[in-house]
C-alpha cells in the first residue's frame, strides 16, 4: 500500500471503553517495550504518518493516509493477532473516524473529554509520548503533526480556562482525606492497585505523594501487572488469590472496569478475617463498579466509588456540567480555527505558483531591456494578457459568471479602490 504524506486524510481507528470489553482492551494493549515493533510492522505495511496510543481505556491508531481503507485494513491486520481474532471480528469492536470526525475525536481525546473519568490528566501525556515515538521513527508528517499540535493547544486551553481538569485532582484529594480518617498516617499503610485504569494510577501517585510507601499491583495478566509495578516501584500480587492480596492491603485502588465485580463480599470477608478486622478502604475508580456494593455491609470495610468521592469533592452536578460545556465550547472553537488554518494552507500552492509566474516574467522582461520603464511596460502587458483574454471570453457568456469573475478581480486587485 502506497501512502504519500502530501494530501493525506486524517483518520482514527481503535477500540476503547465504549466499544470493547475490558478483556479485549487488555489483549490489545501494547506494552512500551513492544511499541516499536508494532510501528515497524505498520511502516512495512505502507503507513507513513501514524502513531499508536495504548492505554487501559483504549488502543487506537491516529494516522493520515491517501487510501484510508487500505491503511485501516493494515492496522487491523497488525493488531488482530494480539486479540486472537480475525481482522473482521476485531473491526466489529472498533470505531473508525475520518476527516472532520477524526479531528474532533483526536481533539476530544487530547482534552480528556473522551476518557472514562473526564478530565483525567494522563491521556494527554500518553498521546504526546506516542507522537514523539512516531517522530523518532520517521512516522510523523504534515497532516498528523498539524492536527496533533493544534489538539495540544486546545487541551492547554481546556486545562487553563475551565475547571474540568480539577475534577480528578479533587477526587484524589477527597480520597486521601477519607483514607486519613480511616487509617490516620498514610505512611504506615499498604496499598493494592487492581487493574490498569488511568484514574487508578493517578490516585496511587497522589497517595504516594501523600506518604503511601508500600504498594502491590494485580492485573488480569501478570505481564501487565509487572509492567505497572516497575513503573510505580511496587511488587506484584496474585490476581488469582484475591483474598490474600486484599488481606495485605489497608487501601485498595480498583480500576479494572471489566463489566463484572473484581471484588465480591466473600473475598473481602475472608481478607478482613485474616486481618482480624483491621479496616480496608476500597476506592473504586472503575466504570462500571469493580467492588460489589455488598462489601459496604461488612464490619471493617469502607467502599467509596467515583460518585461518592465527587459528592465530597465538588459542589454539585450543575458545576460539573458547566465545566464540561465550557470545555466542549473551547474544543469546537479550536476545531473551527484549525479548519480556517487548513483553508489558508490549501491556498499556499496557488500563491507559490503565482509568485513563481510573476518572477519568471520579471526576469524575462529585464533580460529583454535594461530600460526600467520599458521593462515595467512589458511586465504589466504580459501579466495582464491572460486574465484580460479570460475576462473578454467571460463577457460573451453567462452574465452571472461574468459578474462573479468581475467581483473576484475587484477583490484580488482592489480595483474598486482606484
Amino acid at each position: 500500500m502506497a501512502a504519500r504524506p502530501s494530501g493525506a486524510r486524517l483518520c482514527v481507528v481503535g477500540a476503547n471503553h465504549k466499544t470493547a470489553s475490558a478483556a479485549l482492551r487488555e489483549a490489545l494493549f501494547v506494552p512500551e517495550g513492544e511499541m516499536r515493533g508494532v510501528l515497524e510492522a505498520l511502516k512495512r505495511a505502507g503507513l507513513r504518518q501514524i502513531l499508536v496510543a495504548s492505554t487501559c481505556d483504549r488502543t487506537e491508531a491516529q494516522f493520515a493516509a491517501d487510501d484510508p481503507d487500505a491503511a485501516e485494513a493494515a492496522i487491523l491486520e497488525t493488531l488482530a493477532p494480539r486479540a486472537g481474532l480475525p481482522p473482521a471480528e476485531l473491526r466489529a469492536s472498533c470505531y473508525a473516524h475520518r476527516d472532520g470526525a477524526a479531528l474532533r475525536h483526536l481533539f476530544a481525546v487530547a482534552c480528556s473529554l473522551d476518557s472514562q473519568v473526564v478530565g483525567e490528566p494522563q491521556v494527554l501525556g500518553q498521546i504526546k509520548a506516542a507522537h514523539r515515538l512516531a517522530r523518532d521513527m520517521g512516522l510523523a508528517g504534515p497532516e498528523l503533526d498539524a492536527a496533533l499540535d493544534h489538539a495540544y493547544a486546545a487541551a492547554k486551553r481546556v486545562r487553563s480556562e475551565t475547571a474540568i481538569g480539577e475534577r480528578p485532582v479533587s477526587l484524589a484529594a477527597a480520597a486521601a482525606a477519607v483514607a486519613r480518617d480511616v487509617h490516620g498516617d498514610l505512611s504506615k499503610c499498604a496499598g493494592l492497585l487492581i487493574g490498569a485504569g488511568e484514574m487508578g494510577e493517578m490516585l496511587v501517585e497522589h497517595f504516594r505523594r501523600a506518604g503511601l510507601a508500600r504498594l502491590a499491583v494485580a492485573a488480569a495478566s501478570r505481564a501487565r501487572a509487572e509492567e505497572i509495578a516497575r513503573r510505580l516501584g511496587a511488587h506484584v500480587a496474585d490476581m488469582a488469590d484475591m483474598s490474600a492480596a486484599l488481606a495485605g492491603a489497608d487501601l485498595v485502588f480498583s480500576a479494572m472496569g471489566a463489566g463484572k465485580h473484581t471484588v465480591v463480599a466473600a473475598q473481602a470477608e475472608a481478607a478482613l478475617k485474616r486481618r482480624r478486622r483491621r479496616p480496608i478502604l476500597f476506592l473504586d475508580m472503575a466504570v462500571p463498579d469493580d467492588v460489589a456494593h455488598e462489601v459496604e455491609a461488612l464490619d471493617g470495610a469502607y467502599r467509596y466509588g467515583i460518585d461518592d468521592l465527587e459528592g465530597l469533592a465538588l459542589k454539585g452536578r450543575a458545576e460539573r456540567e458547566a465545566s464540561l460545556a465550557e470545555a466542549w465550547a473551547i474544543l469546537e472553537g479550536e476545531l473551527a480555527a484549525f479548519a480556517r488554518q487548513g483553508a489558508a494552507r490549501a491556498a499556499d500552492p496557488a500563491i507559490v505558483a503565482l509568485r513563481r509566474r510573476f518572477e519568471s516574467e520579471r526576469a524575462r522582461a529585464l533580460a529583454e531591456t535594461q530600460d526600467p520603464a520599458r521593462a515595467t511596460e512589458l511586465l504589466i502587458h504580459r501579466l495582464l494578457h491572460a486574465p484580460s483574454e479570460a475576462l473578454r471570453e467571460l463577457a460573451q457568456g453567462d452574465p452571472e459568471t461574468r459578474a462573479a469573475a468581475e467581483k473576484l478581480v475587484a477583490r484580488l486587485f482592489r480595483t474598486d479602490e482606484t
